[in-house]
């Protein structure tokens, strides 16, 4: 995709990790399991890491053990947009979605398994529920998982949210679509 299709700013990436934290981790052995990861920043704000957690049985445990290279990929807000939706006859439909792809070098951190998994459940749960209910299976638990963390080596992002729809078709779309996540990203991907 063209620049055009660019995050706004570093906050944008950051932020469609926090709304949608559930992404692929992919060895190159080609292993993937979805999970849940949380960004770690630097100073500036540009997210440098994503912290995670797996179980050990996980076959990613053994291929990154082996070759620490692999994929993230995030999958944010996404909608097809109907034909239906705009008053211009010769509009030809499409699909709007914000994605993000990071190589990644996964490190191993098991000493901070249990602060991964105490940071994940704070951001899913808030104040609703905690590890401390579990009681004594927490502990058994934790002995089968372990934390990761895997630093950016590079990304991609596409965010290709309506940039370049005119003023009346933009919004059209905006007015009509069923998806309130994916018109709130668009809205917001649209203020420049």
């Amino acid at each position: 995709m063209t620049a055009l299709y660019e995050p706004r700013d570093t906050a944008d990436i950051g932020q469609l990790i926090a709304d949608y934290p559930l992404a692929w981790l992919v060895s190159g052995a080609f292993h993937a399991s979805p999970l849940p990861l949380l960004a770690e920043r630097d100073a500036s704000g540009a997210v440098v890491a994503l912290l995670g957690h797996c179980a050990l049985r996980n076959p990613l445990v053994g291929d990154f053990r082996a070759d620490p290279r692999g994929l993230v990929l995030f999958n944010g807000p996404a909608g097809y947009i109907p034909t239906s939706l705009l008053s211009k006859p010769d509009w030809a439909p499409t699909w709007n979605f914000a994605v993000l792809r990071f190589t990644v070098e996964i490190e191993f951190v098991e000493d901070e398994t249990r602060d991964a998994i105490e940071q994940l459940v704070a951001k899913m749960e808030g104040s609703a529920w905690s590890t401390a209910r579990l009681g004594t299976r927490y502990d058994g638990m934790l002995e089968q998982i372990i934390a990761f963390r895997a630093h950016i080596r590079s990304a991609e992002h596409s965010f290709k949210l309506g940039q370049d729809e005119s003023a009346q078709g933009f919004a059209e779309i905006v007015a009509g679509h069923s998806d309130p996540a994916l018109v709130r990203w668009m809205k917001g991907q649209a203020k420049r």
